[in-house]
């Protein structure tokens, strides 16, 4: 009889955090179109803060608030091996309203060849969401203090020295060495993300034990993992912007999605615990149905246009010896001119030294702060 009630609370618990999941990815997705949607309306205004005078704009930020701490409490309720896969929902709604707000008139072929992959991605993330939800763990244990000291202590946290030292290698890569490979920069994007999957858990299931009654604030140990928590996601969105500024967005965002639940399945797994109580064939469909999710929001987001960079350029006018700058995107360059911003040159003119003033500082001078060396670093002759 205990057995069983055990296990009909384990099973309410992750039903109550699945569902709060679902809810607050399916909030921020939304949050993210209604402020995207503000920035669009006010585009082309002089003023690049007028958008945080508009009520879209706040509604959209109400709604994220709101979509994150239901992410936030559902931690609490539901394994982290569940809950992480769950980002998925995330992916696919931004992609529906994305096409609902940007939708084109197209005909059924041109449909199919612009948007046959990421119907097909939305199909795949559906799928995968309902294997991995219904096969997922079913125990869960209420994180006290006292249970989470015990896990921190369990001799699989030394699994976590050798996340430090990759951790550790692949920061001297990137900063050291300038490798602004996407792989790497997501992998210490996943590895701090894996450490806020594990504080967040730890940190929400305390404050939602205080809430019923019983105190968890006075232990140390929920404010050591409060600052790790709040460390490791300053530093993840730190890793996560230069990555956006480096790599196009629409791959980052499956990319970034497939390694950072990998390891955040790995720490609910080792950390935690969840999957000991379960069988193979739970285990097995459980990650099928992840794998499937992960191809699903690889196809979605595969299919996006992709911005096309543009730098404002100095072309001179041969004949006359005027110098024109272009600060509108073109589809080319006017003939008869060499261009200072993309180094072309279209005359077999060698290009004139820059003034003194405006020449760049020696090669010396530049440090390495993780933006790849490009032709503007480069000291004029």
């Amino acid at each position: 009889m205990g057995l069983s009630t055990a296990f009909g609370e384990s099973y309410t618990d992750n039903l109550i955090g699945t569902l709060l999941a679902i809810f607050g990815n399916l909030l921020v997705s939304v949050s993210l179109t209604i402020q995207k949607l503000s920035h669009v309306t006010l585009a082309g205004t002089n003023d690049p803060r007028a958008f945080y005078r508009t009520k879209t704009w706040w509604c959209g930020f109400v709604l994220a608030c709101l979509g994150e701490s239901a992410n936030f409490t559902s931690y609490a309720f539901a394994p982290l091996c569940l809950v992480a896969p769950l980002n998925a929902v995330s992916i696919l709604t931004s992609s529906i309203l994305g096409f609902i707000f940007l939708r084109e008139k197209l005909k059924a072929k041109e449909f199919a060849k612009h948007y046959g992959l990421s119907f097909l991605g939305c199909i795949l993330t559906i799928v995968g969401t309902y294997l991995f939800v219904s096969f997922g763990p079913n125990s869960h244990e209420k994180l006290d203090a006292e249970h989470v000291v015990k896990h921190i202590v369990a001799w699989p946290v030394l699994l976590y020295m050798v996340r430090i030292v990759l951790f550790c290698l692949l920061l001297y890569f990137y900063k050291r060495l300038c490798y602004n490979y996407l792989v790497i920069i997501l992998l210490l994007v996943a590895l701090l993300g894996s450490v806020t999957g594990i504080t967040v858990k730890a940190v929400s299931a305390m404050l939602v034990l205080t809430i019923e009654g019983s105190m968890q604030l006075k232990y140390p140990i929920f404010y050591a993992m409060f600052v790790c928590m709040c460390t490791s996601v300053v530093f993840q969105a730190r890793f996560l912007s230069q990555a956006c500024v480096l790599h196009d967005t629409s791959l980052i965002a499956s990319v970034n999605y497939i390694i950072s639940t990998f390891f955040a399945i790995l720490a609910g797994a080792v950390f935690y615990d969840e999957l000991n109580h379960e069988d193979i064939l739970h285990i097995s469909v459980f990650l099928l149905g992840t794998a499937i999710c992960f191809l699903g929001a690889f196809l979605i987001t595969r299919n996006r246009k992709r911005s096309k960079s543009f730098e404002p350029y100095v072309t001179m006018d041969m004949a006359n010896g005027v110098p024109t700058i272009h600060n509108n995107r073109s589809a080319g360059q006017p003939d008869g001119s060499f261009s200072y911003g993309a180094l072309v040159n279209n005359d077999n003119v060698a290009p004139a030294p820059l003034p003194v003033n405006l020449q760049h500082p020696p090669v010396s001078s530049l440090q390495c702060t993780g933006v790849p060396y490009t032709a503007h670093n480069k000291r004029p002759p």
